[in-house]
């Protein structure tokens, strides 16, 4: 009898003790997505609130963590030379974004004027001596994307580093956010952050609770059988 409540009691605690792990490690899970939400507010919050402060000079040395999506405000003027990125705008279809040098103040940088229809792509543009946006550095570059058509001057991705090269500026963009001249349509800066960690904080809760019934279901079975 002895023997048999033992061999009992050491068939249940297996699924038992791997119940209760699986359990508390989807906990810790949870948990961890709840603290990823914290600070992904937290950062949503700081970036909002640096993307709406007033308009300030360009930093000494703009660094794409502290100053991304920096308001500033230029004077200067345009440069010969541009970039021309493929995109496309809703009911307006393809066409390209133009990226020029921009001289403030014997500094050099890019600046992101807009968006114009296929049909402009070689169009004069005049521009303003006033530019007013937001830095960027935007992450657009992966291993999918095809290397610019320098021959065309059709560029597939915004590479602030590669076209700082290209028109011999600083790794400086700044988008802007009124109208800079001619019919360039200006195409600001939205400030877009993935933020899902409260949804996969609740898939982990749901999970670990499902987990630990089915544990609970299945040592009960194992009991009555037994």
């Amino acid at each position: 009898m002895v023997e048999a409540g033992a061999g009992r009691r050491s068939g249940l605690l297996l699924p038992a003790l791997f119940g209760v792990g699986g359990t508390l490690i989807l906990v810790c899970l949870s948990v961890w997505q709840v603290q990823r939400l914290e600070w992904k507010n937290a950062l949503v919050a700081e970036i909002d609130a640096r993307a709406s402060g007033p308009e300030q000079a360009l930093p000494e040395r703009p660094d794409p963590e502290t100053h991304r999506y920096l308001p500033v405000s230029l004077t200067g003027g345009f440069a010969e030379g541009e970039v021309h990125v493929l995109t496309s705008r809703r009911f307006e279809g393809p066409g390209f974004r133009i990226i020029q040098a921009y001289e403030t103040e014997g500094r050099r940088i890019l600046v992101d004027r807009g968006f114009v229809p296929e049909a402009a792509k070689t169009a004069a543009r005049p521009g303003t001596t006033l530019v007013t946006g937001h830095l960027h550095w935007p992450r657009e570059v992966d291993a999918f994307t095809p290397d610019p058509t320098l021959a065309r001057n059709i560029w597939f991705a915004r590479d602030v580093e590669a076209m700082a090269a290209a028109l011999e500026t600083e790794p400086v963009l700044l988008v802007a956010s009124a109208p800079t001249g001619g019919e360039v349509q200006p195409m600001p800066v939205t400030v877009r952050l993935r933020n899902n960690h409260l949804q996969y904080a609740i898939t982990w809760a749901l999970m670990a609770v499902g987990w630990l019934a089915m544990t609970v279901l299945l040592v009960l079975r194992q009991r009555r059988s037994r």
